[in-house]
């Protein structure tokens, strides 16, 4: 069990996600932070608006969810991140994200280093750290963290292999999907074999403990101790998948800080995951006996 001062720090971009149908609050570790809010743990987001009307809104949006705002920072020079995202015929998003943001110019501030130190997990992805000043605030930060856990979540062209393959060995837990799998394979110059053996190659090359792979349709796998355990996914209906994979790292957060069995971690995952794809946006309302409901409904 954590106890009642635990809490988790997700890194990153906060922005606009710009839809045809208005906009909302979003990027990815800002999802898995609102997600963890709603399984009622304790979250600190960490990064940067503009100081303008955009940012006062998104802060005031977060505000008005009950997530603290103090360890977002407001820039002068930079605006506020907005991102085009536009939904395929296969409910898919793709976004078009905008650089030269406020999130790009994060500021390492003395108080960080407490506030990282004492934190029962630190999420980031690999995104956030594309411009300098943001990745030399992620590096120092990661030096500070207990449990360190890197949701690679790329984002053509902003890959940057070195950046990445650093990250990865900073990381304790490392989550993927299968495209990204195949990516950092490329890296190291391996190639796909299954996934088993593919899960290995990466946990041994990088020394990682722990990877969780999404797989969509699918379900996901969970490499734990040097076992892997699979998953089936809902058979839900989907609204859109916006911020699946975001809410099913929340939902594995949330049991993995309370060191959880794997079986209990992953059914948190994969159930919240499919919850959110069933709803709007990555950020829908809803309350947690609704989500207990869905469980209860699939006897999980």
């Amino acid at each position: 069990m954590v106890n009642e001062n635990s809490y988790v720090v997700c890194f990153g971009e906060v922005l606009w996600d710009i839809f045809p149908n208005g906009s909302k609050a979003g990027g990815a570790p800002f999802n898995v932070a609102y997600n963890l809010h709603k399984m009622g743990i304790d979250v600190k987001m960490l990064s940067k608006v503009g100081n303008d009307d955009l940012g006062k809104k998104l802060i005031q949006q977060i505000s008005q969810w009950g997530i603290t705002t103090d360890y977002i920072q407001i820039g002068e020079k930079n605006p506020t991140s907005t991102v085009i995202a536009k939904i395929d015929e296969h409910n898919e998003a793709n976004y078009e994200i905008v650089k030269d943001v406020a999130w790009d110019y994060i500021e390492l501030l003395p108080e960080h280093k407490e506030l990282i130190s004492n934190a029962d997990a630190f999420v980031f992805g690999s995104l956030s750290a594309r411009d300098e000043k943001t990745k030399e605030t992620l590096l120092q930060l990661l030096e500070y963290a207990p449990l360190k856990i890197f949701d690679v979540n790329f984002r053509p062209p902003f890959v940057d292999t070195e950046l990445i393959k650093m990250l990865l060995f900073k990381a304790n837990i490392v989550k993927m999907n299968q495209a990204e799998m195949n990516i950092i394979l490329s890296f190291i110059d391996e190639e796909y074999r299954n996934i088993e053996d593919s899960l290995l190659i990466i946990a041994n090359h990088f020394n990682t403990k722990e990877i969780i792979l999404t797989k969509g349709s699918e379900g996901a796998e969970y490499f734990f101790n040097n076992k892997q355990y699979q998953f089936n996914a809902l058979p839900i209906k989907i609204d859109d998948t916006v911020g699946s994979g975001d809410a099913f790292l929340a939902g594995f957060v949330s049991k993995r800080i309370k060191n959880e069995s794997p079986e209990e971690i992953m059914k948190q995952a994969v159930s919240l995951g499919a919850f959110i794809t069933s709803k709007s946006g990555a950020c829908p309302h809803y309350d947690y006996e609704e989500f207990e409901k869905l469980k209860e409904t699939y006897s999980l």
